[in-house]
């Protein structure tokens, strides 16, 4: 027989905005479980940060470590497992996980982010952290004086392409069609006007170089001048990344049709009572994809699911006492 946990607040995730919503919840004093396999999301393989506040420059890794740690100290506990569909029951809702457990709960934060997309080579994901970005706003300052190339057509990467200008020697900006995919066109103008910024059109990554210490370089699936291998010390893959939103449309929670998001109100609101979106999987910070945003957005979301839950236990209280006259 599957487990069964019973819980105030259920939180789905284990990056910023998880452990937000834990410490918060756990503060208003509500029974809560974090459910999710992978710990610290994206903020733990986006390697230095150093716009995070309070911290100059602190390692994404340590970062969520950190807030695990706070989360540890008021022991809300960790269920490794990802959810794989939540069910309305009553006034609350059943959770069903990877391994078969159940969780009943009042309300549910679901904060499982976005899944960044990925160009698929060899040794990829070894070298996140170590060479390889997918978020140009995170790590530009990383790379002042450095050589760099930003892979994507579309607005993200341009504006990518731009402020790594600012930091970079060199960039290169590649992408595998002829022309861009709709970037805006003040965005365009500014990378035209950039001296330090080559375009490199019809052309794709076919190969990523390293040595012992991370990215060296790499090859083209053609010749640049005169060359199909250019040596960089970092590589930004801005070709996008798509929210992890299935639970959600299974569910009948409202998407944002521009973004593919679930869309939020100011509270983290779904439109379905009792459940609460929080992070990048949110369109409640716009563009703005941080760990500072899915932080926020945690506390704002646990302070929701708080009133939420406190909500029907007073009633049910209420109601027992109303039986018991």
């Amino acid at each position: 027989m599957a487990d069964t946990k019973k819980v105030d607040i259920l939180i789905a995730g284990q990056g910023a905005s998880s452990f937000s919503a834990a410490l918060y919840s756990a503060r208003y004093q509500m029974s809560t479980l974090i459910a999710s396999e992978q710990f610290g999301g994206e903020t733990a393989i986006g390697g230095d940060i150093e716009n995070y506040p309070g911290f100059p420059s602190i390692d994404g890794y340590d970062l969520m470590l950190k807030m695990k740690e706070q989360v540890d100290l008021l022991e809300v506990p960790i269920h490794h497992s990802n959810i794989v569909a939540v069910e309305k029951s009553g006034e609350g809702f059943i959770t069903t996980l990877q391994d078969g457990t159940k969780v009943e709960s009042l309300s549910v934060i679901l904060a499982i982010g976005r899944e960044r997309r990925k160009l698929n080579l060899l040794n990829e994901e070894d070298l996140m952290g170590k060479g390889v970005s997918y978020c140009s706003t995170c790590d530009a300052p990383l790379y002042r004086n450095k050589k760099v190339i930003v892979v994507g057509g579309g607005s993200a990467a341009v504006e990518g392409a731009i402020l790594l200008g600012k930091y970079a020697t060199e960039v290169w900006l590649v992408y595998r069609k002829s022309t861009f995919t709709r970037p805006e066109p003040m965005l365009v103008t500014q990378l035209n006007q950039a001296e330090n910024i080559h375009q490199v059109m019809d052309t794709e990554i076919a190969e990523l170089l390293e040595n012992d210490f991370g990215l060296i370089g790499a090859k083209l699936s053609k010749e640049y001048e005169g060359s199909d291998q250019i040596d960089i010390d970092g590589i930004f893959i801005e070709i996008g990344a798509d929210p992890r939103n299935e639970i959600a449309k299974a569910m009948g929670v409202e998407i944002n049709p521009d973004t593919d998001e679930v869309h939020v109100n100011r509270d983290m609101n779904t439109n379905i009572p009792g459940l609460y979106a929080a992070g990048d999987l949110t369109d409640g910070s716009g563009n703005l994809k941080q760990t500072v945003t899915a932080a926020a957005q945690g506390a704002i979301a646990a302070l929701s699911a708080y009133e939420h839950a406190s909500e029907i236990k007073a009633n049910r209280a209420e109601a027992a006492v109303t039986v018991g006259d």
